[in-house]
C-alpha cells in the first residue's frame, strides 16, 4: 500500500503526536521538491522543530556532542550528515574532533537537526 499524504496535521500538542510526526517525516524526508510530499515535509519539519522547542531543553554538552545526540534522535548516521553537507570527509573530522564546524555547518546543520544555531556556535576543544 503506498503511502498516502496525511494533510490534517495540527500542532502537535503531546508526546503520541509527536512520535507519529517524526515517523512520518522519516517517510516523505527525500521527497521531490515541490511534491506535496515535501510541502508535508516541510510542515513536519516546522512542527517538530517547534514542539522540541516548547518541550525540551537542550543538553549542556558541546556542539559536536549536540550534533551526534541530534543524530541518535532522528536515527541519522555521518553519512546522512554528508548529504546534507556534501563531504564525508569533513563530516568524520568533525564528528571526530579533527576540525572545527564551519559556518556552513552550522547553518545546515541546524535546520537538518533542528538545533538552534547559537547552540552550534559555542567554542569546543579539538583533538
Amino acid at each position: 500500500m503506498k503511502n498516502r499524504i496525511k494533510s490534517d496535521w495540527f500542532l502537535i500538542d503531546n508526546e503520541q503526536e509527536y512520535e507519529n510526526a517524526l515517523t512520518r517525516y522519516q517517510e516523505v524526508k527525500y521527497a521531490v521538491q515541490n511534491s506535496k510530499e515535501h510541502k508535508e515535509k516541510l510542515l513536519l519539519a516546522h512542527l517538530i522543530a517547534e514542539y522540541e522547542e516548547k518541550t525540551s531543553e537542550l543538553p549542556e554538552v558541546d556542539p559536536v556532542e549536540l550534533i551526534k545526540i541530534r543524530m541518535e534522535d532522528f536515527g541519522y548516521k555521518s553519512v546522512d550528515l554528508a548529504k546534507e553537507y556534501g563531504d564525508k570527509g569533513t563530516i568524520s573530522k568533525v564528528l571526530n574532533y579533527k576540525q572545527a564546524l564551519s559556518l556552513t555547518m552550522v547553518r545546515k546543520f541546524s535546520k537538518f537537526l533542528h538545533i538552534p544555531a547559537d547552540a552550534l556556535i559555542t567554542e569546543y576543544e579539538l583533538k
